[in-house]
């Protein structure tokens, strides 16, 4: 198996509803995100490649037109964790680039969640 990746970035803000009164991740704050995505295939295309990687500047034109410099809580309709985001982004991508299996959303430099296509946890 053959795999790529590629990281884009983006700025925003969000709460979290559902913690504890006091909780840092209850008042609005911000976020420098990442997101990483990931594809696979056993064969590659005849200049030998996955898909080109400026294929996937579609990603980051979506991530600027619908998350940058926004309030997350206003934009999607769940809780805007890390994980939900990385499922939310997965399912949207998805339709675009058959060969993605898994998509990372980071936080921080030290916090990440992956959401993938199965049961694999790609390392």
């Amino acid at each position: 198996m053959y795999k790529i990746s590629k990281q884009f970035d983006f700025s925003a803000a969000h709460k979290l509803d559902g913690l504890r009164e006091g909780h840092q991740c209850g008042r609005l704050h911000g976020h420098n995100y990442s997101v990483k995505v990931v594809l696979i295939a056993k064969e590659l295309d005849d200049v030998g490649f996955i898909r080109d990687y400026g294929n996937l500047d579609s990603v980051k034109r979506w991530l600027d037109d619908n998350f940058e410099h926004k309030h997350l809580n206003d934009v999607v309709p769940f809780n805007p964790t890390a994980e939900n985001l990385a499922s939310f982004l997965f399912n949207q991508f998805l339709p675009l680039f058959p060969e993605l299996v898994a998509v990372t959303v980071k936080e921080t430099d030290k916090t990440e969640a992956t959401y993938t296509a199965g049961n694999e946890i790609l390392f």
